[in-house]
């Protein structure tokens, strides 16, 4: 199915907000793709072929990552991230949308759905992250230290790139070289990401709470891996007992990056939960 691809930026808040908008020929449904945290749109690389044979699909770089901007000027609290995935679903004129979030962009999607529920027609978390408290005080005052944002690299450079993928992946044969350079090439050009990684410690607030999460009543389908490190199971269970309207589908033989290892079945669940229920009575 020929589609059209635009790849834009938009400004906010003193930032360029990188995005890919995939424009489906004759669909009018649309799926926005939130990634994780110290990732980009890589992680969907698998997903993104398939789901563009059905649906209008918008892939966003969150700021600081992947090719957006990394000022210390913006705010990298969840709150003004989702306001920002607001801004643009908004300027792409984009109604009725569903999010796709994976861990923390799991955590922006339910922020969204939380603050424009009228602009979200269902919500799909992957291993999302969720009830994380706001970071330790001692780590807030850290973060203003000069030069902090040089332990920040450190810190990042001793755990590696392939020890952090060995973590999120059930079968570490998948790990090629594409993949490595995919996830560590951001982190390679200058030390402006780990100024704004820095800022994000001081700007990040806590996870929506149990009584918030319990208000949302978008329709929300939860798929999680079995030996997920990263974000157990279950955290999943927990949220599938807060929100509402949601259902749990648990992987087998899956980590916690289920768009990288699982994209097929990812997208099976995905059709069947967005496809139109019958509400015709049946006549015999």
């Amino acid at each position: 199915m020929e589609h059209t691809l635009e790849k834009s930026h938009f400004e906010m808040d003193q930032i360029h907000v990188y995005y890919e908008l995939f424009n489906h020929p004759t669909s009018e449904k649309t799926v926005v793709l939130l990634h994780g945290f110290l990732s980009s749109t890589f992680s969907y690389r698998r997903l993104i072929p398939l789901l563009c044979e059905d649906f209008n699909v918008i892939t966003i770089d969150l700021p600081p990552f992947g090719k957006s901007g990394k000022t210390t000027y913006y705010s990298y609290s969840y709150q003004n991230l989702a306001l920002t995935v607001i801004r643009l679903v908004e300027k792409l004129g984009k109604k009725n949308v569903t999010l796709i979030g994976h861990s923390m962009g799991g955590q922006i999607s339910l922020n969204i759905c939380y603050q424009r529920p009228d602009l979200i027609e269902k919500c799909i978390l992957l291993c999302s992250s969720g009830y994380l408290k706001r970071s330790k005080p001692y780590l807030i005052a850290s973060s203003y230290i000069p030069f902090f944002y040089l332990y920040v690299k450190f810190w990042l450079a001793r755990s590696g790139v392939r020890k952090n993928l060995q973590n999120v992946v059930y079968d570490h044969k998948m790990i090629d070289d594409e993949m490595l350079y995919g996830y560590l090439q951001p982190f390679i050009e200058d030390n402006e990401i780990f100024k704004a990684l820095t800022k994000m410690i001081r700007d990040r607030e806590g996870d929506l709470s149990s009584a918030q999460l319990q208000t949302i009543e978008t329709p929300s389908l939860l798929i999680w891996g079995e030996h997920d490190k990263v974000v157990p199971v279950q955290i999943g269970k927990k949220l599938n007992r807060d929100l509402k309207s949601s259902e749990l589908i648990i992987l087998k033989d899956t980590g916690h990056l289920v768009p990288e290892e699982r994209p097929e079945e990812v997208l099976n669940h995905i059709k069947k939960f967005l496809q139109p229920k019958n509400t015709t009575p049946l006549t015999h």
